[in-house]
C-alpha cells in the first residue's frame, strides 16, 4: 500500500508525501454504550487508512482517493466545504482543528485504505485519525493532545457528515495499542488497557456484506429514545440509570423506548463483567456475554437483521465460544470468539449455509490488534 501510494502522489504531486496511518476498531462488547456516557471495549486492529501528506505553501488542500478515484480541492474556511461525501471528512478535520486554534495550512494528499467499507470496523473514524494526526505532526508540533484529536474527528462526524456518534471509534482509532484492548468510561473519558491475547482462540469477523438502507436515521432515533428515557428518570444519561428505576417508569414510557434503556443498563454491566473475566482468563464466560449483548441488540434495540442473526445462529450451533452483531447495526459483521479446534468447521459452515440462503459467501477477516494513529517509519 505504501508504495501505491507515494506512486499515486508523484502522479498527481511530484515527489513523495510524509506517510501517516491510522486502524480501523473492533469493539468485544458494549454497543451504543458511548452515547449514554457508559463503558466500551475496543481495540485497533490490523486493517489501516493510510496518507501520504505534504505541505504545500497555499491556503488549499488538494486530496486524491485512491480507493474511490476521485479527486477533491478546497479552501480552508468554512464556506469552502468540498461537495464530495468522501473528502468532508478530511475538511472537517481541517476546520475542527483551526476552531479549537490549531493551525492547519494547505497541503497535499493521496490516500487508500484496506479497512473495509460496511462491515462495522470504522472506516471513516481511521480516515479522520490519520488525518487528525498528520495535522498535528506537520503543523501543530503535536501539541494537541491525543484525546482532543479523537474530539476533532467526532466532532468533524457531528458537523460536517450528519452522524451524532459518540467518542469510541475515534478514541479506539487514535488510542489504540497492539496486543490491547482498551475500556473506555465515555463519561470520565478514563481509560485502561487490557492485554488481550487469547490462548486458544481466535477473533475473527464475519461480514455478511449486506448493509441495509434505511430511509430514516434509526442512529439517531434510538439515541432519541436514551435521551427521553434519560431525562423521565432524571439522570444525565443512561449511565446513571438502574434497571428498577426503569421498570418503576415503565407505564410513562412508550414499549419502544423502555427496550432500547433496558438494552443499555444491561449491556453497560456487561462490559465491566467481560473485564473482570478477562483479568480471570475466562473466555466462557467472555463469550457466553457476547452472545446476551447479542440477544439485547437483535431484540432489545432492534439493530441487527435476519442475516446477523443466521450468522449468529450458526456459530452457536458449531459451538463457537461467544458471537454477536457488532457496530451500528443494520448489516456488516458480526465477532466471533472460537476455539483453535472449532475454527475451521464454523468458518466452512458459516460459507456454506449463508450462500445456500442469501445467494453470496459471507467475507471472512481475521483480526489482530494492533497500533492506532502513527507516522508511518520505512
Amino acid at each position: 500500500m505504501k508504495e501505491k501510494i507515494q506512486s499515486e502522489f508523484k502522479n498527481h504531486f511530484g515527489g513523495e508525501g510524509i506517510l501517516y496511518a491510522s486502524a480501523g476498531r473492533i469493539n468485544l462488547i458494549g454497543e451504543h454504550t458511548d452515547y449514554n456516557g457508559g463503558y466500551v471495549f475496543p481495540g485497533a486492529i490490523d486493517k489501516v487508512i493510510m496518507a501520504a501528506i505534504r505541505p504545500n505553501d497555499t491556503e488549499k488542500v488538494r486530496v486524491f482517493s485512491i480507493d474511490i478515484n476521485d479527486y477533491a480541492e478546497f479552501g480552508l474556511n468554512e464556506e469552502d466545504a468540498p461537495k464530495q461525501q468522501w473528502a468532508r471528512y478530511i475538511f472537517g478535520i481541517c476546520r475542527e482543528t483551526i476552531k479549537r486554534s490549531g493551525i492547519v495550512k494547505g497541503f497535499d494528499a493521496v490516500f487508500a485504505g484496506n479497512v473495509p467499507l460496511g462491515a462495522g470496523l470504522s472506516s471513516s473514524a481511521a480516515l479522520e485519525s490519520c488525518f487528525a494526526f498528520a495535522l498535528n505532526d506537520l503543523f501543530n508540533g503535536n501539541t494537541i493532545d491525543k484525546f482532543e484529536l479523537a474530539r476533532i474527528g467526532q466532532s468533524t462526524e457531528h458537523n460536517y457528515c450528519g452522524v451524532n456518534c459518540g467518542i469510541m471509534d475515534q478514541f479506539a482509532s487514535v488510542f489504540g495499542k497492539k496486543g490491547n484492548l482498551m475500556r473506555l468510561d465515555c463519561r470520565s473519558m478514563e481509560f485502561e488497557y487490557f492485554p488481550f491475547n487469547p490462548q486458544g482462540y481466535k477473533l475473527v469477523l464475519v461480514d455478511s456484506v449486506v448493509k441495509h438502507e434505511l430511509v430514516d436515521s434509526p442512529y439517531n432515533k434510538r439515541r432519541q429514545s436514551c435521551e427521553r428515557v434519560a431525562k423521565r428518570l432524571d439522570v444525565e444519561t443512561l449511565r446513571d440509570a438502574t434497571k428498577e428505576a426503569l421498570d418503576a417508569a415503565k407505564s410513562d414510557i412508550s414499549a419502544e423506548d423502555y427496550f432500547r434503556a433496558k438494552f443499555v443498563i444491561e449491556e453497560k454491566e456487561r462490559v465491566l463483567d467481560v473485564c473482570d473475566a478477562l483479568n480471570r482468563g475466562d473466555y466462557e464466560t467472555v463469550g457466553r456475554l457476547m452472545y446476551e449483548t447479542h440477544q439485547g441488540l437483535s431484540k432489545d434495540y432492534e439493530v441487527s437483521c435476519e442475516e446477523l442473526d443466521f450468522l449468529n445462529d450458526i456459530a452457536k450451533e458449531c459451538g463457537v465460544t461467544g458471537s454477536r452483531i457488532m457496530g451500528g447495526g443494520f448489516g456488516g459483521c458480526t465477532i466471533n470468539l472460537v476455539a483453535d479446534d472449532k475454527y475451521d468447521h464454523f468458518i466452512a459452515e458459516a460459507k456454506k449455509r449463508f450462500k445456500e440462503k442469501y445467494g453470496h459467501e459471507p467475507k471472512i477477516y481475521d483480526v489482530v490488534i494492533s497500533d492506532g494513529a502513527r507516522k508511518v517509519t520505512e
